[in-house]
Formats: structure tokens, sequence, C-alpha cells
């Protein structure tokens, strides 16, 4: 008899986090790695947004939150989703999460039944598949590529739907490609879901905020959409509170009043002192974190400035998130340093090892042929990790 469930025995680990872990073990040998596989902001979390924790503590926030969040904090949430998304939601509609890693298991948890078929644009976010497969569910994936800037088409959409296709996840800007979706390109696959009126859209909307095209589309903006979309967002990424581990989820009440259910038998209410917080950061406008914005654009721009003096690497120009998502097949057969390269693992591993650099493979995103490469570090660490890959590669 197994000691452990195959469901966990199943379960892939998460290549960000083990990544992470294999450099901080490199690290701690006395190597000088720079990190570019977390997908987390260098940046601090603004002050205001302590002060509002601090105040919090200050007036002994410390019992037990409601399962579904405080009330104040879906007050702030709802204003959130009409400012900046144009959506209306009522307190039946949100629930607040511990992070929106929880916000995306929950959903999972409360809709698939096994068989259940979810349809993934690749290249997704390194936990949906195996959260899919945890809830029984079935992983379709749709491979995309740089010549469409890793966009799924209408017509791949179609052709993956099946009489067993329960839901479609994406995210908009994508982790990890930071490709976004445009209001028309989202409205022409609203269209074909427009004929298969029972599957159920998850929009992860993580990245919104950071945006370099200007516009941030949401699905649930559509008429014929909203009842059948669930909004997922958080504070992790725009606000650089990943370790506050706030997300939640805007969406029909059916699906929110499960995703409380389920909660409340898993977590119950996310930190009180965070959710506090984030009354803070939401009812403030977005322009409060531009700066960081701005400065994750500057080092994109010089990120694939310096790739274009690197052989072998095919990129497209990312639109949002902080991620390039280069293919570097050209490498695959290749010897390098008495190490032959046969995928993206292999290429990654390399680069930790010979460059003292990390990144992640991109078949834990759903595309062998590429690989992550966060640009969450300052310049000055951009510029040396971009040299030593090239010297590595040379």
């Amino acid at each position: 008899m197994n000691l452990l469930s195959d469901r966990i025995l199943n379960m892939s680990t998460s290549a960000t986090l083990a990544m992470a872990a294999k450099a901080r073990e490199l690290r701690a040998e006395g190597k000088d790695i720079i990190g570019l596989s977390l997908g987390e902001p260098d940046f601090n979390t603004p002050d205001f947004i302590k002060e509002a924790a601090i105040q919090a503590i200050n007036d002994n926030y410390s019992s037990y939150s409601p399962v579904d969040g405080y009330v104040e904090l879906k007050d702030a949430i709802i204003t959130k989703f009409k400012r900046d998304n144009g959506l209306t939601y009522n307190h039946n509609q949100i629930v607040v999460s511990t992070g929106a890693k929880q916000s995306l298991a929950n959903l999972a948890a409360v809709i698939l039944n096994d068989g259940d078929e979810v349809i993934l644009p690749c290249p997704y976010w390194v936990s949906y598949a195996d959260l899919v497969k945890l809830n029984d569910g079935v992983p379709v994936e749709v491979p995309t590529t740089i010549a469409t800037d890793f966009k799924m088409t209408p017509e791949q959409l179609e052709a993956a739907i099946t009489p067993k296709t329960k839901m479609l996840w994406y995210s908009s800007p994508c982790n990890p490609s930071g490709s976004v979706y445009s209001k028309e390109e989202l409205r022409a696959l609203a269209d074909v879901l427009a004929k298969h009126p029972n599957i159920i859209v998850v929009s992860d909307e993580i990245y919104e905020h950071i945006n370099f095209s200007g516009q941030h589309a949401s699905m649930a903006q559509f008429e014929d959409m909203y009842d059948r979309t669930v909004t997922v967002n958080g504070v992790s990424k725009a606000f650089a509170m990943t370790g506050w581990r706030i997300g939640y989820i805007g969406g029909p009440e059916k699906i929110a009043r499960a995703c409380n259910k389920m909660q409340g038998q898993i977590t119950s209410g996310a930190n009180c002192i965070a959710q506090r917080a984030v009354i803070t950061a939401l009812n403030e406008s977005p322009s409060r974190v531009q700066f960081m914005i701005d400065e994750f654009k500057i080092r994109r721009d010089l990120v694939l400035d310096l790739l274009q003096d690197i052989e072998g690497f095919k990129t497209n120009v990312p639109e949002g998130a902080f991620y390039v998502f280069p293919n570097i097949s050209y490498y695959f057969g290749k010897t390098l340093r008495g190490k032959t390269i046969t995928n993206a693992s292999d290429f990654s591993l390399y680069l930790l090892e010979e460059a003292l650099v990390a990144t992640v493979d991109g078949g834990a995103f759903g595309n062998p042929d590429c690989i992550r490469i966060s640009y969450a570090a300052s310049q000055e660490q951009i510029i040396e990790a971009m040299k030593r890959i090239k010297a590595a590669l040379s």
C-alpha cells in the first residue's frame, strides 16, 4: 500500500518554485545566481498600503474574517471592477481568497466533474493544468506560436470544443508570454462561445495593470458573456504584494456561493490584516503604482534589445506582465560545453549551471520550445544576466 495518495503522486511540482529552490541551493553554495525565474515584482509594497496594515494591527484586527471577505473589502472590489473594467457586481458575486491561486483552485473544485474538459490556450500559467487534473478534469491544450503573439484564434477554439468541454481558462496579460487579448480578439472568441452556451470562462486578469498596450479588456464586459464568466484578480503583481496573499473573483452568484462553501471547509477567510490593507490599495487610483509599470516597460525593451544580440533566440514583443518567452529550439540537438541540449528543460538547466542565470522551462507552461525569462529584476541584473547567457552560448 502506498503511503501517499495517487493524487499527490501524479501532481507535477511547480516549475517556477522548483527552479527558485534550485537557485537558492546554488546561492547557498556561494554561487552568484541571477534569478530571472520567479513571477514576483522586485519593488517594495507601497508605503500607503503598509501604513493601512499597521493601522489595522493597531485597531486590533486579529479575529477570524468572514469566509468570503470583509464587506468593506468587497465594496472596494466592486468599486475597482466598475472603475477599471466597467463590470457591475454585488456582494454575493465576490469571494476573497488567499491569493488568486486559491481562487482558481476553488473554481476547479466547484465546477469540474470527472472527465470534464478545460481548454487551455498554450502557453498557460504552470498551475492551470494540475489544478484541472487534481479535480478530475482533462486539460485540452491549444498550441499557439510567436506568429500569433501566443494568442488562440477563434478557429482553434472552435476546433478544441467537444461535448465534454466545461470551461475555458486563459490569462490576459498572459503569464508566461506577456500577450494581451484586445477587445476585438476577445469578442471573436466570444462569438464562438455563443454557440456553446454551457461553457464557463475563467478570465485570469492578475496582471491587468502591468499592461503596455494602454488597453485592458475583460470577457465579462460583453453582455452575452457576463453570466458565464468568472473574472479572477488580486493584488500580488501590480501592487507588489505577493506575500500578502489576497486574490478575489467576480462572477455568477451561484459559482461565487459554491466557492464560499468550498473555502469554508478548506481555509476559511483570508488573512485579516492583509484584507484591511487591500481595501486601501483598491480604493486608490491605479496611477499610484504607475511608476512600477513604467519601469517594467523600460526593462522589457532592454531585455528584447539584448536578446537580439544572442544567436538562436526568437522573440515577439509582449504587451504586458513582466516576462519574455523566447523560442530557443535552435539549440535542440546541439552540444554546448559537453552537454547536449535536447529540450527546453535541458537548456534552462544549462543556463543555470553555466551562466548562473535562473529561467524556467517553457514545457511547464505548455510550450516545450520556449523558456520564460522574468524581467522583474534591476536593469543592472538584466544586463549582467544577458551578458552571461551570451557568453555561455558562444
